[in-house]
Order: structure tokens, then C-alpha cells, then sequence
């Protein structure tokens, strides 16, 4: 047996041998496991209901000899958010270091998991003075802010432009930016890195859902963009040795969002309302309630994009130095 990430049963996360139990004693429950996770073991392989951990297994299903054989569907029980988004980082917490930006998203999440914290950016960069701040707010002090050399930068480029699915300047600075937090994760001795990632598209983190007539679909068609994004992100973080866990992305935190109306995500332009009102609870509302760029942004990865691309010929096209780079 092998098994990438981890998995639950019944809300309580189980031991390699456990699992292996599972496996001879009653194969069956395995459809009930929550988790992020691949399992292989014999000529069977199972795969979390997202698809979180990457592997050439159908996201939720178990397979076997190549055909599928069943659906995963977790046992877990209906939540308010607020117990939704505790349980789910709890259960991720042990042995993880929490990416920390500073904004809603992993603010939330590091002050329940209290974990090690890691923010990267270029020196002087706004994620890298607003984590301080918000940290000194959380009450945290583990953490470490690591200054992104701008001589680095080309390297990890070519790095993950090797790896990852789709090739723009904003997935591929996305992408850069995760590199440098797995990069530091792998070196302090750590295999998993808590993440935001999902948050926008639970509860309309995007700009353009002020914008958007039907809010509904939008959530719908952005959550269905996860699949990539999430690839994204675990190719990356493979590259150094760790992956990527979504506590944002537990099913009782997807279940829970999705019980709340569309229309209530947005409230007097206010994006992701319902995660920032649970955010409230942990922890001052100024820091709750901040509006944070996002981290390619923030971190200053983008901009220093888009002087490598100027630096090298390409002043009016960062695609065309992406281009060139492949």
C-alpha cells in the first residue's frame, strides 16, 4: 500500500496502519473516507472527493483494474461555517506550517491551527510588512518572513513553467510565488502547507462578483476552476518535496458554504462577507474585514515579472517572455 496526503474516517484522522486495516478488513469503507488523499494497494487506487492530491486516479473515485468501482463520499456530519472551518483545520493542523498573507483567508486559518507561519515576498514588499502586522493582531510570534531574492526569481520561473498545466503571467507568478512557500517549508523539515486556496470561489472573493449579474453561476463556474489551480499548486509544491492542504476545501466547509444563499456573499461590497463574519469571531474585525492584494501581487513576484520580461526585450508582453522561457 501507498498513500500520498492523509485520510479521515468519521471525523478523526487515521494512522498508516489503520488504513492498512481498512484495506484488508473492510475495503468498503474506504468510500467513506474524508481526507486528502491517493491510495493505492494492489491493482486498486482511491482518491480524495476533490481531488486535492494529484494522481492518475478520478477525483472521489475508487478504481480498480482500471475500472471504476465506487464513489467517495465522506461521512461527515452538517455544520455551522464556523464549526465547519475549525473542524477542517483541525484535522489538517499536526506537523503543517500555514501560509500567511496576511488576509482573511490564512489569517483565519492560522489562528486556529497555531502553527508556524512562513509569508515570502520581495524586500519591502506588502505582504511582507502587512504579515507582521497582522501576526502582532493574532497574538502569533512563530513565524518567518522570508525576503525573495530578485536574483532568484528567473530560476524558480523556468522551474515552474516546467511543471505547471497552464502557462500565463498570472498562473505562472502564482505558481512562482508558491514555489519560494514550499521551497522554505521542505527546508524546515515540513511536508504540508495549510492554504486559503479555495476561499474565493466559496464565498465571492473575486472583484468580478461585484460586477456579475447571475453570482451563482459565477461561484459555480469558479469552483469547477479549481481542478487547475489546484494542479497548479501541487506540481509546484512536489517540486520541493511537500504538498498543498486546503482546509477551505474540507467537504463539511464546502457543504456549509453552499448553504448559504449566493446573494449573501456579497454585502455592501463587501466580498466573501460570510467567511470575514466567522473571521470576526478569532479575531479583531479591521483585520478580518481587510481588503489584502492577492499574492502574487502583494508579494511583488508580478512586478518583478514584468521587469525580468522588459529587462530581456519584452517590454509590452510578459507572455511573449514566458513564451520565450519555454
Amino acid at each position: 500500500m501507498k498513500i500520498k496526503g492523509w485520510a479521515e474516517l468519521n471525523g478523526r484522522v487515521l494512522h498508516e496502519n489503520e488504513i492498512k486495516s481498512v484495506i484488508k478488513d473492510k475495503p468498503e469503507n474506504i468510500a467513506g473516507f474524508g481526507g486528502e488523499f491517493l491510495i493505492e494497494w494492489d491493482d486498486c487506487k482511491a482518491r480524495d472527493l476533490f481531488g486535492i492530491i494529484q494522481g492518475d486516479c478520478p477525483p472521489g473515485k475508487i478504481v480498480c483494474g482500471g475500472a471504476e468501482k465506487n464513489n467517495i463520499l465522506p461521512r461527515t456530519e452538517d455544520l455551522s461555517l464556523e464549526e465547519a472551518i475549525i473542524k477542517a483545520v483541525d484535522l489538517r493542523r499536526e506537523d503543517s506550517v500555514t501560509a500567511f498573507s496576511g488576509g482573511v483567508d490564512s489569517a483565519l486559518i492560522a489562528k486556529l491551527a497555531q502553527r508556524p507561519c512562513v509569508t515570502v515576498g520581495l524586500k519591502d514588499s506588502h505582504d511582507l510588512r502587512h504579515a507582521r502586522v497582522a501576526l502582532k493582531s493574532l497574538g502569533l510570534n512563530v513565524a518567518d518572513f522570508v525576503e525573495i531574492r530578485k536574483s532568484d526569481i528567473e530560476d524558480a520561473l523556468k522551474t515552474v513553467i516546467s511543471v505547471i498545466p497552464v502557462k500565463t503571467p498570472v498562473e505562472v507568478s502564482i505558481a512562482t510565488t508558491m514555489f519560494f512557500v514550499t521551497k522554505w517549508t521542505s527546508e524546515n523539515g515540513y511536508k504540508k502547507v495549510l492554504a486559503g486556496q479555495g476561499a474565493d470561489e466559496l464565498f465571492g472573493g473575486y472583484a468580478r462578483y461585484l460586477e456579475t449579474d447571475n453570482i451563482e453561476e459565477t461561484l459555480k463556474k469558479d469552483f469547477e476552476g479549481l481542478s487547475m489551480q489546484g494542479k497548479r499548486d501541487q506540481l509546484v509544491a512536489c517540486k520541493n518535496n511537500t504538498y498543498i492542504s486546503c482546509p477551505y476545501l474540507d467537504v463539511r466547509v464546502v457543504r456549509a458554504a453552499r448553504a448559504i444563499p449566493p446573494s449573501e456573499m456579497v454585502v455592501g461590497g463587501i466580498r466573501k462577507y460570510p467567511l470575514r463574519k466567522v473571521a470576526s469571531l478569532h479575531m479583531s474585525e479591521d483585520l478580518a474585514f481587510y481588503g489584502k492584494k492577492a499574492m502574487q501581487y502583494g508579494s511583488g513576484v508580478m512586478k518583478e515579472i514584468q521587469k525580468l520580461a522588459r529587462d530581456n526585450g519584452y517590454k509590452n508582453s510578459v507572455q511573449r517572455y514566458i513564451d520565450h522561457l519555454i
